[in-house]
């Protein structure tokens, strides 16, 4: 079937739901609330993990900070507070999306994101999902998918927060999010500023991270309004301003400069009834950059991308069976000092289908097809399934083919002596994979295992002419199992909590068998709290094991073990305010490591943290 062909499918399915769809009714309002519904109805038989409040409270503040101790996501970091990026599953930072309402905001320039500007405790609840979701969410979604949600809580009242923390190498943190949720109206804005000199020792000489100060400012603006008992529409907005000295490495100091900064602008309808659910989303997303190779002087390159985009989104349930139409449409233009002038339109086609045949087993098929203006895109598939064995242990299998298309940094980066290529294609992976659960009282247990083949991997390398350029070099296979432990007691004025992961990952270059750059075997995070009356003490372990920096693995980075240790104390609220004092010791080892070779990472450190809730 033809690209058009298929695209007038999905066209022809949507219009038939709309037509068929309607009917009179009150569908559950936490439903419409949420945005994205692909993950509550249409990701059974998939591994997600929701890393929530208390969690994040407990964490930094940056989502790296986060997930690296709670989820089996590798972060690469050019020093603390530097540009970080994400190996999920042994694949790179490109093939790991990160999804805002609904929205994939990978980079349009480097296909990527920086997962230390986005702040997390900005948001509901964080979510990772793991494995491919190209169909749902797009390029990238590759390795896995890491969802930032936002919750619109009608009928909550007036509620405010306000966290201040103060830390080692002059480290300050204000946060404010203060929300008000009516009848029919909500409303939410929150701002996040943290500055640091960032001038940790290093381990084991007499140097400090003398260029890594860092400066970023976040804001979030939300509004929710209920036009009637069908209609309700929401508007998002974020800004992120970022300046941030660049750190050097132990061979070279550095005094180089990068400001970045981020708009993103969404507005979202939504109408339904007890059968139907249909949204339409328009946005805005802007995102710019200018590196500053000394930051004493006034020249620097830059690069900057406009997006707009429009996506309707129509769900229409029939006693066990869910069926969701999706049409995404975006424009975007790129340019830079090294770029130039780029556009790119593409619209997709998607098509979700869920059944639950009983109350222990459902199934699910999805399918996704773009019609792109610069590149040949790969129909898309997934299949799911969840079968509840017993009481007590379910079985999971999902499959799924995914891709990744080049960015414009592959296509038309010009800069340095490198060539763009327009031929480069998509990448393609293959997905498997199988999962059990077993769920007792207070114990659950999982084991995931996983094979992902990917073809025409994008890499950089020089050409014949010596010149560099990104090319389909390489095809690479992943494999794996995860393992985790979750445990909860709790008695009296008392509770503990015992939460673990282990991961054991082979990322391969078919060619030479090697592992690729940068892809631990062997990771083990832990993460123990134990509460008594108003005190709650946490501690956080973390195993990385040794990685490779050369490709023919005749050179890497040793493993290194990590604790962060915390004690929080809440008082009792007074005049209806609500204080927790925190403080917390991360590195408590002293532990001289790096997760990027000649870069590293801070000694031992301090935090300090009050949280005023009211």
């Amino acid at each position: 079937m033809e690209k058009k062909q298929i695209f007038l499918f999905f066209i022809g399915l949507l219009a038939f739901t709309q037509v068929f769809g309607q009917s009179d009714g009150v569908i559950v309002l936490d439903e419409v609330v949420l945005s994205d519904a692909k993950l509550l109805h249409f990701s059974k038989g998939t591994k997600i993990r929701v890393v929530n409040d208390s969690v994040q409270q407990k964490s930094g503040s940056s989502l790296t900070d986060l997930l690296r101790y709670n989820s089996n996501i590798y972060f690469k970091e050019n020093g603390y507070g530097m540009v970080s990026s994400a190996s999920f599953r042994g694949t790179n930072a490109q093939q790991t999306a990160v999804v805002w309402n609904g929205i994939n905001i990978n980079s349009q320039l480097t296909g990527q994101t920086d997962f230390n500007t986005l702040i997390p405790r900005n948001y509901g609840d964080v979510v990772v999902r793991s494995g491919g979701g190209s169909v749902q969410y797009g390029s990238g979604a590759v390795g896995g998918t890491v969802l930032l949600n936002h919750r619109f809580k009608f009928n909550d009242g007036w509620r405010n927060s306000l966290e201040t923390s103060y830390g080692s190498f002059n480290t300050s943190k204000l946060a404010f999010i203060t929300s008000l949720g009516k009848e029919k109206t909500f409303f939410q804005i929150g701002i996040n500023h943290i500055a640091s000199d960032n001038d940790y020792k290093y381990l084991g000489t007499n140097r400090r991270n003398e260029n890594g100060a860092y400066d970023q400012l976040n804001i979030n603006a939300n509004v929710g309004f209920i036009l009637s008992d069908q209609n309700i529409i929401k508007l998002y907005h974020n800004i992120f301003s970022g300046d941030r000295d660049f750190s050097g490495t132990l061979t070279a100091p550095a005094d180089e400069n990068y400001r970045d900064l981020n708009y993103r602008s969404l507005i979202e309808w939504s109408s339904f009834n007890e059968r139907k659910i249909a949204r339409l989303k328009v946005g805005h997303f802007y995102e710019r950059y200018r590196y500053f190779p000394n930051k004493q002087r006034e020249e620097f390159s830059f690069g900057q991308a406009n997006t707009v985009l429009a996506n309707y989104d129509y769900k229409y349930q029939l006693n066990k069976i869910s069926l969701n139409g999706i049409i995404d449409f975006s424009s975007i233009w790129a340019k830079g000092t090294s770029i130039e002038n780029a556009q790119r339109n593409f619209v997709s086609g998607t098509f979700l289908f869920s059944h639950e045949l009983s109350d222990n087993f459902n199934y699910g098929l999805n399918l996704r097809q773009e019609v792109v203006s610069d590149y040949q895109s790969p129909f898309l598939f997934s299949l799911n399934s969840s079968y509840k064995v017993s009481g007590n242990y379910t079985l999971s299998l999902n499959a799924s083919k995914n891709y990744r298309v080049p960015t414009f940094n592959d296509l038309y980066w010009t800069g340095a002596g490198a060539s763009g290529n327009l031929d480069v294609l998509p990448e393609t992976s293959w997905q498997v994979e199988l999962g059990q659960t077993i769920q007792l009282k207070n114990i659950a247990l999982s084991l995931n295992a996983y094979n992902i083949t990917t073809d025409n991997l994008i890499q950089w390398r020089p050409n014949t002419q010596g010149i560099w350029m990104a090319m389909n070099v390489q095809d690479v296979s992943q494999y794996g199992l995860e393992l985790g432990f979750d445990w909860k007691w709790k008695w009296e004025d008392q509770e503990l909590a015992w939460e673990s992961e282990y991961s054991f990952t082979k990322s391969l270059d078919n060619a030479t068998k090697n592992q690729l750059l940068y892809v631990p075997e062997h990771l083990l995070r832990s993460n123990v709290a134990y509460q008594f009356k108003k005190w709650v003490g946490f501690y956080q372990f973390l195993y990385n094991g040794s990685v490779y920096t050369t490709t023919d693995n005749s050179d890497g980075l040793p493993s290194y073990t990590l604790g962060n240790l915390g004690l929080d104390y809440h008082w009792g609220n007074i005049s209806k305010i609500k204080f927790i004092l925190g403080i917390k010791v991360n590195n408590l080892y002293n532990k001289n490591y790096q997760n990027v070779a000649y870069r590293p990472m801070p000694n031992r450190n301090f935090q300090l943290q009050l949280i005023t809730k009211f």
